[in-house]
């Protein structure tokens, strides 16, 4: 079976998307036009978000935070070189992305994947029930263990590999979306999400059925 559950994502050329997508041009337009209080709301609804996709690449709560206010910094300062060609949304996350991997290229942090995320975010559906145990207990340490397996195992994967199964697993992106923001086709995108699950995969078979 597969380790992380593959879910259908919103395409980003939905009625929904576009019309989010419209109603921030509006805003940004607003912005360059030098109405700069507007920008507060593209903060209160991308913080959170971004905030996210920060975490999951830094697993560490104070330095998302510090990254998620550099981000919307740079985006602020950028505003004016902002034209339209892609959604704000996808503007804006490609600039978090980058200001996370310059982050962790420049400290090289250690940084985990997290089990528990995955599991909040209800990406393994039915894997814990295929774990090797009917013991509660047994279950706890196996948990335990399998997350130090995880971490190792995402660990040995490249940042772009690191990315991108970051971005569709956790963050729920789809591939288009993941290939505008890193600056890739999706052919690629679909690439190395397979090789990362099948790594991750490879170091998890002798917990599933």
């Amino acid at each position: 079976m597969s380790i992380i559950k593959t879910i259908t994502k919103p395409l980003v050329s939905s009625p929904e998307r576009r019309l989010e997508a419209d109603e921030d041009l509006v805003i940004v337009r607003k912005i360059q036009s030098g109405d700069v209080d507007a920008f507060d709301s593209l903060i209160f609804k991308y913080r959170e978000r971004v905030y996210s996709v920060i975490y999951n690449l830094t697993s560490n709560r104070e330095d998302a935070s510090d990254l998620t206010q550099e981000t919307f910094i740079k985006a602020f300062q950028s505003i004016n070189r902002f034209k339209g060609k892609s959604s704000f949304f996808t503007w804006l996350y490609r600039i978090s992305l980058n200001t996370s991997l310059s982050h962790l290229r420049k400290n090289k942090l250690r940084r985990f994947f997290s089990f528990e995320k995955m599991v909040e975010e209800d990406h393994t559906e039915g894997f814990i029930e295929n774990l090797r145990t009917e013991s509660d207990s047994d279950k706890a340490a196996l948990m335990t263990e399998l997350q130090e397996r995880l971490n190792d195992a995402f660990q040995k994967l490249s940042i772009k590999h690191r990315t991108v199964i970051t971005l569709f697993e956790i963050d729920g992106l789809s591939h288009k979306e993941i290939a505008e923001i890193v600056g890739t086709s999706i052919g690629t995108v679909r690439s190395r999400l397979y090789y990362a699950k099948q790594s991750l995969q490879g170091e998890l078979k002798d917990y599933i059925r």
